[in-house]
């Protein structure tokens, strides 16, 4: 696959997260609580999300990269997007952005061409569910689930569809106007949560607390990155240490690197299931604005 240390870090995370959901469902289906299948499809989106977003679908121009930066990655990668495109560039040479406010906001470029892509995904799978249920002849009971199933999916594709006409808004008025000194959050996908929060069904109270939250939730995925920076350090040195023939150096850059390795998969999985249990507690809320 040719990933970068990082990289094989959070393809470790990724399908540690998606091992523990597909060993969840499989007692669920032992107990009759899956019967239409909808849970199994998701499992099946987030997997293909997976592949594709590290090139393991067979298609080598697919691999996404993650919201997580490495600043030497960054003119290798393309937006995919003219409007992106376009607002980078503007971005780039306005003169409004140090190094370190440009590093942020690559990583919010990067995150919103991830959502639109997953986007896409969605939207392919509810076609495709939809030309088959369109073939049925006779209605049946297993029919009207299958609606239900539908009806739950199109409200996913709105919900994503909010954040990312909300996530490109913000990245018009930023890449305009440079970065706002008294915004909360500076993390792409705690902006995203924040944003989404303010729009669902929650009091005064619970909004104070899921802000909070949010808060802890940036501590974590700071630490992460500052871990990620630190492995991809380590492996460089590794490699050059690798090319002296010193073996007690080699040796205990080793053992740096499999302690920084170990400790960034561990963060980036706490990380990643702590986005996902967020995440759940605000499409309940949007949901429920709905009804």
């Amino acid at each position: 696959l040719h990933l970068s240390a990082v990289k094989l870090a959070e393809l470790h995370s990724d399908l540690k997260i998606q091992e523990k959901d597909e060993l969840s469902w499989k007692k669920l289906k032992a107990e009759g609580l899956d019967e239409d299948g909808e849970k199994e499809a998701k499992l099946r989106r987030n997997l293909n999300v997976i592949m594709t977003k590290y090139g393991m679908n067979g298609r080598k121009d697919s691999q996404l990269v993650d919201t997580n930066y490495i600043k030497d990655t960054t003119e290798s990668d393309t937006l995919d997007d003219p409007r992106l495109e376009k607002l980078w560039s503007k971005a780039k040479t306005s003169g409004k952005f140090s190094d370190e406010e440009l590093d942020k906001l690559w990583r919010e470029f990067k995150h919103h061409k991830e959502k639109i892509h997953e986007y896409n995904i969605l939207l392919e799978t509810v076609s495709r569910t939809e030309d088959i249920h369109k073939n049925v002849i006779n209605p049946s009971e297993e029919n009207l689930v299958k609606e239900e199933i539908l009806h739950n999916k199109h409200r996913e594709l709105k919900d994503k569809l909010r954040s990312i006409n909300q996530g490109f808004e913000r990245l018009r008025k930023v890449s305009h106007q440079g970065y706002d000194t008294t915004s909360e959050f500076e993390e792409p996908r705690v902006i995203d949560l924040w944003d989404m929060a303010k729009s669902a069904n929650f009091t005064e109270k619970e909004l104070e607390s899921f802000r909070e939250e949010l808060k802890h939730f940036e501590a974590k995925i700071e630490k992460h990155h500052h871990y990620q920076k630190q492995l991809e350090i380590s492996h460089q040195k590794l490699k050059h240490v690798e090319g002296t023939g010193d073996k007690d150096h080699l040796n205990r850059n080793k053992e740096k690197y499999a302690m920084l390795e170990e400790k960034t998969k561990e963060l980036g999985y706490k990380v990643k299931k702590h986005l996902q249990d967020l995440s759940s507690r605000i499409s309940q809320g949007l949901q429920h604005n709905e009804l």
